[in-house]
């Protein structure tokens, strides 16, 4: 049993729960740590680096984790100085694990779109044009980054300005949104959890499907449709075009963590959306208005 170190993670536990045993897990980042109490209580102990990113996941736990109570870690304890979280572990095995194209797979598709359409009917708001500003502001930063770095070309350039003045010129509703919704974050058991709030804030609520859409959805849709069955309803026409232009911002940000990270995979994750983007007719530009989902569901 461990009672003292230097590691903020393990000071925090021991300050709140008594001696701890560190349970090695190598499906964990470097900076989050399982941990177990003599009595067979699991938790979850992470440090930041950041302040900001530290401080968004303290209080997404504290406010927004009460909108899906059950099925995501609780905040048991914090230390702003040493920008540390400690959580309550869920049980159960990340989606990613599961079987490609099995049963299981589909279950937790459909489970995760039951779960974040509880968090979006609690928390979404009315249509105004700020959210899609916002996103096109992002957008032209990240273009800027790939352009610096000499990761795209003219018309790839244009391509993507192209989908930034889509959102710049439309109305939808914002939810607060995970932004890092993918099988990676889900854990399947009695009860299906999600984790992983340090991205979580207020966006534009169709973005929340964009990880799904194009690392998993594209080649699997029946994922997708599983996965809205369990959200309450399925994209309408112009929910999908946004959704698409959506990629534009997964294409760039891939690119340029890509190049920055030295990873090959997310590089060729980025380009292969570009490819995408390439396909798809240039529409009209006009205002479109997403609605809330139906808050009649339960």
């Amino acid at each position: 049993m461990i009672t003292t170190s230097q590691d903020a993670r393990i000071q925090l536990a021991h300050g709140i729960l008594g001696a701890v045993e560190i349970v090695p897990d190598p499906k964990l980042p470097v900076h989050v740590v399982r941990l177990v109490t003599g009595d067979g209580r699991c938790f979850i102990a992470k440090q930041h680096n950041g302040h900001d990113r530290y401080v968004g996941e303290r209080n997404a736990y504290r406010t927004w984790g009460t909108h899906v109570h059950g099925h995501a870690p609780e905040l048991v304890g914090h230390d702003d100085a040493t920008r540390t979280l400690l959580l309550t572990a869920l049980a159960g095995d990340q989606a990613d694990t599961a079987v490609p194209d099995s049963p299981e797979e589909e279950l937790a598709h459909h489970e995760a779109g039951r779960i974040l359409g509880k968090l979006h009917r609690a928390t979404c708001m009315a249509q105004d044009g700020a959210v899609g500003a916002a996103l096109a502001d992002r957008l032209q930063r990240w273009i800027g980054r790939a352009v610096h770095a000499g990761l795209i070309d003219t018309a790839e350039r244009t391509l993507l300005q192209h989908h930034a003045a889509i959102p710049a010129t439309s109305l939808m509703d914002s939810a607060v949104c995970h932004l890092d919704y993918q099988p990676r974050n889900w854990l399947v058991g009695d009860v299906f959890g999600v984790c992983d709030f340090e991205h979580m804030r207020r966006d534009a609520r169709v973005r929340d499907f964009a990880r799904l859409e194009f690392r998993r959805w594209q080649a699997a849709p029946y994922l997708r449709t599983a996965f809205l069955d369990g959200y309450g309803r399925p994209l309408t026409d112009t929910e999908q075009r946004l959704l698409d232009s959506f990629g534009a911002i997964e294409a760039a940000t891939a690119l340029v963590k890509g190049h920055q990270d030295n990873d090959p995979t997310l590089s060729a994750h980025g380009r292969t959306l570009l490819s995408r983007l390439t396909l798809l007719l240039p529409s009209t530009t006009f205002i479109w208005r997403f609605p809330c989902p139906s808050t009649s569901r339960p």
